[in-house]
C-alpha cells in the first residue's frame, strides 16, 4: 500500500494545498495523473472544487478528473493511476461512496498498490470507519464504516486548545469517549501541518508538531516525527 494521509488542506494564512504539495508531489513520484472524489464539498459545486484542486496540481504537471463527471464512477476508481479525496464533510462524503460503491473499489486499488491521497475528510475515510471525524452529520450514510486500509482511526486537525469559558469536551475528551467504547482501537490526533505517509509496510509522520495517541487503559502520549509507529500496523 502507498498512502499518504494528510490532516489538513491549507495552513491559516498560507494559499490552498501549498504545504502539503511538495510532499504529494513527491509521493506520486511518475504518476501525473490522479482520479479525484469531490463529493466532501458541500458549500461550493464538484466542477468547483475540482478546478480549485486542478489549478494547485497543475503546477506541479499533475492531471485531475474527477469522479462526479462520469457515468460509471467506479470504473474510474478501477482505472486510476492514483486517488485523491478531498477534505470537507465526512458524513456527505462517505454516504456518497456507499451509494456508487467506491468504498470496495478504492480498497482494492490500494491493495494493489495504487496512492492513495486524502485530506481530512480524506483521511478519516481510509479508517476502518468515520467516528473520529470532527464534522457534523448533515446527512445520514448507510453506516459509519469507510474504506478500512489501516487498522486505526485519525482525528485531523487535532486540536490541544480548551477556550476559556467554554464548558463543553474538548477534542481529547471526544477521543477518550471513543476509545472507552471501541477498546480495541487505536486512535491518532493529527494536528495540522502534519500527515502520516505509508509505504513498504512503514508508516511515518510528517511534519514539525507531535501527535497524539490514545488507546484504552493507555495514558494519552505523543509520538515524534521519526518515532516508530509500527504498534499502529
Amino acid at each position: 500500500m502507498k498512502l499518504l494521509l494528510i490532516s489538513n488542506s491549507t495552513n491559516a494564512g498560507e494559499p490552498y494545498l501549498k504545504y502539503p504539495m511538495p510532499r504529494i508531489d513527491e509521493f506520486l513520484g511518475s504518476v501525473r495523473e490522479v482520479v479525484f472524489v469531490p463529493y466532501a464539498g458541500i458549500t461550493f459545486s464538484y466542477a468547483e472544487y475540482e478546478a480549485k484542486v486542478q489549478a494547485r496540481f497543475a503546477e506541479y504537471g499533475i492531471k485531475v478528473r474527477s469522479v462526479h463527471r462520469s457515468k460509471d464512477p467506479r470504473r474510474m476508481i478501477r482505472e486510476a493511476q492514483a486517488i485523491c479525496v478531498g477534505g470537507g464533510n465526512t458524513f456527505a462524503l462517505t454516504k456518497k461512496m456507499q451509494e456508487q460503491g467506491l468504498l470496495k473499489a478504492i480498497l482494492g486499488k490500494i491493495k494493489a498498490g495504487t496512492p492513495y491521497i486524502g485530506w481530512s475528510a480524506g483521511s478519516n475515510v481510509c479508517c476502518p470507519t468515520i467516528c473520529t471525524t470532527n464534522d457534523m452529520p448533515i446527512v445520514e450514510p448507510e453506516s459509519f464504516k469507510a474504506i478500512g486500509a489501516v487498522k486505526f482511526q485519525i482525528n485531523p486537525h487535532y486540536l490541544d486548545a480548551n477556550p476559556e469559558g467554554h464548558a463543553g469536551e474538548t477534542r481529547e475528551q471526544r477521543i477518550l469517549e471513543y476509545i472507552e467504547a471501541n477498546p480495541r482501537r487505536w486512535v491518532v490526533g493529527l494536528r495540522e501541518g502534519c500527515m502520516l505517509h505509508y509505504d513498504q509496510g512503514r508508516l511515518e509522520l510528517i511534519g514539525k508538531r507531535p501527535m497524539r495517541i490514545f488507546k484504552k487503559g493507555i495514558a494519552p502520549y505523543e509520538v515524534q516525527p521519526g518515532d516508530d509507529l509500527s504498534f499502529l500496523l
